[in-house]
Parts: structure tokens; C-alpha cells; sequence
């Protein structure tokens, strides 16, 4: 099985440029070779469970107008438009009244790097994030599992 692993932000991330006090940003990686698009379309993959609660998810928040499918885009992974795709880092966006929200795939040294980074507008969104946090924290291990066992199997370490 992969060792999914909680790390630092690699340095290269322009996620860094984002980052101020008050927002969330966690990272997680796992050993192998793949571009960070293949990564991304693994990862927005979801499997049936993260479905389920991606449904609950839209349940409880279409009340409040919040999104499901995400903003029209030419560029998509899943529900999330592709905001940039640099070859060594693609970054996905989604931005909704409570809060900005972009997730970076980073393929660096045999790693695949997996970044979420939160910007709260307000309460609502700091309470939102503050109730999904132990399903992303699950999500995100078990998306880099699945990377990591599409990869090709010499070049998982």
C-alpha cells in the first residue's frame, strides 16, 4: 500500500503567492511518476463512497446557493476549471460566496504533491470548512492511494 504523507508546500507551488493568515492550506504527497494532470484526472476520480458524500454535501448546502457543479470552464477536472497547467503543476479552482478554493497537483522528484489551499470570505465559509476538514483530510489521503497505484509499478518507491 502507499505511504501517503503530510508535508510542506513545495517550494515551486504558486500557491505560496495566495497564502495569508486566516486561510487554510494542508499538503499531502506519495511516491510516483505522472504528470500532474494524469495525477488530477486520478484524483477527481472520486470513488463511490466520495460521491455519496458529495451528494450529501449538495444536500445540505443548496439551500444556502452554493454550487455543485462548479463554473462553466473550456478546462475542467471533474466539477473544478483548470486555472493554470505549468507541466509541473496543474491548479484547479473554485471559487463560491463563502469561500475561494484551489487544489494543486504537483509532480516533483517521484512525488506527486497534493495541495489544498482555503480562502474563507466569512463565517459561513469558516464553518463549512471547519465540518468538511476530517472528510477532505480522507479524501485527499485516499486520491493520492489511488495515484499512487496507477502509477507505473517500477517507479513507485
Amino acid at each position: 500500500m502507499a505511504s501517503v504523507t503530510s508535508s510542506p508546500l513545495p517550494a515551486c507551488s504558486a500557491l505560496h503567492a495566495r497564502f495569508v493568515p486566516g486561510d487554510f492550506l494542508d499538503c499531502f504527497n506519495v511516491s510516483a511518476t505522472m504528470s500532474p494532470r494524469h495525477a488530477a484526472q486520478i484524483i477527481t476520480a472520486f470513488p463511490a463512497w466520495t460521491q455519496h458524500l458529495l451528494r450529501v454535501r449538495n444536500a445540505l448546502t443548496s439551500p444556502f446557493g452554493l454550487s455543485a457543479n462548479g463554473p462553466e470552464a473550456v478546462d475542467k477536472l471533474g466539477i473544478f476549471p483548470v486555472e493554470s497547467d505549468t507541466g509541473n503543476e496543474l491548479i484547479a479552482r473554485f471559487n463560491d460566496k463563502h469561500l475561494n478554493f484551489r487544489v494543486s497537483v504537483v509532480a516533483e522528484a517521484g512525488r506527486i504533491y497534493l495541495a489544498t489551499w482555503v480562502h474563507p470570505h466569512n463565517l459561513g465559509g469558516r464553518l463549512y470548512l471547519a465540518a468538511i476538514l476530517p472528510f477532505h483530510v480522507l479524501i485527499a489521503r485516499n486520491a493520492l492511494s489511488r495515484v499512487a497505484r496507477q502509477a507505473p509499478a517500477a517507479q513507485i518507491g
